[in-house]
């Protein structure tokens, strides 16, 4: 009872007219955030902090504008991804490997609605574990140390052998390049500087966007240039359905509900993330069907390869406001941003945040319920509008998407370095497609890159290089059990398979 008392207390608060305005607002330059190749959640939410505040809004209602442009951002990247295989944002690399294919198998629309679905039952799923188990939850997070986490790390790179397919030794490479570009910048334990060949630029490292939106915004750019000058045409045809049918919702039906649970148990880990999540669950799910059943055809359409990733997503970026409310700990670099947005109105996050300020924590609860549901309401009519950017001229598209990813990528420190190391990185990056090299492993080492590091270093600094604590708790022991099974199970099961196609 009491939780349904405190969703009333909620509803109340988000069906003013001046909040439901605002999440309205929010959830519409959301998806402008995150079609935006380079902006990202982050660069949106930081941007208009100091605009809500100094519009003098009352604390809940800029939390409620600031939570549904970070949703909204979530829902929105995967629209280029789609489209023209360039993600909107960092959580959206995924969605690539199977959204683009499909795009250019005629079902672009189909793809574009079936993912805003996917996006909704997320961030549904997310939104109602946040009210029920928060509490919980956030006691389940608090075992997850750094000797946990660097497990945890540990698995999601053991998961990552279901993406290398048919090229393991390409794909171990482009994950290895990946953690190379993770360690280049200043070692934060011992001040050292670490590959950055005496450039200032690169004592904090490379930002993640610049690496992604070279790896993929420039680097498919370029192939489609190239496509135009020798007069080769990627030919991506008009959707001819609008929506998706119940025969492809009930095909992707149980994979949502997966990744969304387990987007929502990653997205709970403080610094995880939602790109973390929806690497695990699409690799996940690849392992799941890949060599089992005969109609997978994951990284060439498939739509449970679609759905997964952004289903895992919203759910993680939902998900991450569970430690921030109930911690005072960031679930991701996005909630970090939105705590400083509550220390200017002197409200700390935290144990006591529930009872302190009931109205602000189940107002927003409520807010991204109504936030999700505008979003869905938003994106599925949409579908035809946003199919409608493959009719644009490629001589038109090119200069358009780069000018864009320039605009991102300087936003970020307004740094000329960090252009040409976008160009130089998309350089290489289109070189390596030409080798056939896989790009999703070379993402996540360096997403994952840096926390491992760190969380090994931690971890040893506790116990002063004893390697002893790496498997001492029980949740280090599942992790570590998880990861052999990972490798292990696979491989037998094909082994299996392949007898037995062999005997018949």
């Amino acid at each position: 009872m009491d939780i349904l008392n405190n969703l009333g207390l909620g509803f109340g608060v988000a069906f003013s007219p001046l909040n439901l305005l605002v999440a309205a607002i929010g959830a519409f330059l959301g998806t402008i955030v995150g079609v935006l190749p380079g902006l990202g959640p982050i660069n949106g939410v930081a941007m208009l902090v100091p605009i809500a505040f100094a519009m003098n809004l009352p604390p809940e209602t800029a939390l409620i504008l600031l939570a549904a442009v970070y949703v909204g951002a979530e829902y929105g990247g995967r629209i280029t991804s789609i489209l023209i295989n360039v993600p909107g944002e960092a959580a959206s690399v995924m969605t690539t490997l199977d959204g683009y294919p499909l795009a250019r198998q005629g079902l672009a629309s189909v793809a574009l609605s079936l993912s805003a679905w996917a996006s909704f039952m997320g961030s549904t799923v997310a939104i109602l574990g946040i009210a029920a188990f928060a509490p919980l939850v956030a006691n389940w997070a608090l075992a997850f140390g750094p000797a946990e986490y660097f497990v945890l790390m540990v698995f999601a790179f053991c998961a990552l052998s279901s993406l290398l397919g048919d090229k393991p030794v390409k794909g171990a490479l482009a994950a290895a390049i990946g953690l190379a570009i993770a360690t280049i910048g200043v070692d934060a334990n011992s001040g050292v500087y670490r590959y950055t060949f005496d450039l200032p630029e690169l004592a904090d490292g490379i930002d993640f966007v610049v690496v992604v939106i070279g790896l993929f915004a420039v680097a498919e750019m370029l192939q489609m240039l190239e496509n135009l000058l020798t007069g080769q045409k990627v030919e991506v045809p008009p959707s001819e359905r609008k929506l998706f049918n119940l025969k492809e919702l009930r095909f992707t039906w149980w994979t949502t509900i997966r990744s969304s649970l387990m987007g929502f148990g990653v997205g709970v880990l403080p610094g995880a993330g939602a790109s973390v999540a929806s690497a695990v669950a699409y690799a996940n799910e690849k392992r799941l069907h890949e060599g089992k059943d005969p109609d997978a055809k994951f990284g060439k359409g498939d739509l449970r390869g679609l759905a997964a990733p952004e289903a895992a997503n919203n759910s993680a970026a939902t998900g991450s406001f569970i430690p921030m409310l109930t911690l005072g700990v960031p679930g991701s670099g996005t909630t970090a941003v939105m705590m400083g947005a509550l220390t200017l109105y002197n409200i700390t996050p935290g144990p006591v945040l529930f009872d302190a300020q009931p109205a602000l924590v189940w107002g927003l609860i409520a807010s991204l319920f109504i936030a999700n549901v505008m979003l869905l309401l938003m994106n599925v009519p949409m579908v035809r509008v946003f199919a409608s950017m493959l009719s644009i001229p490629g001589w038109l598209l090119v200069p358009g998407i780069l000018a864009v990813s320039f605009i991102g990528v300087y936003a970020l420190s307004s740094s000329t370095f960090d252009l040409l190391l976008m160009v130089g990185i998309g350089l290489i990056g289109y070189l390596l497609r030409k080798m056939g090299m896989p790009m999703a492993p070379m993402v996540l080492g360096v997403v994952l890159g840096n926390l491992m590091e760190q969380n090994l270093r931690r971890a040893l600094s506790i116990t002063n290089g004893e390697l002893q604590i790496l498997w001492s708790s029980p949740v280090s022991v599942v992790l570590w059990s998880l990861a052999a099974l990972v490798l292990v199970v696979p491989p037998l099961l094909r082994k299996r398979h392949a007898r037995r196609q062999k005997a018949t």
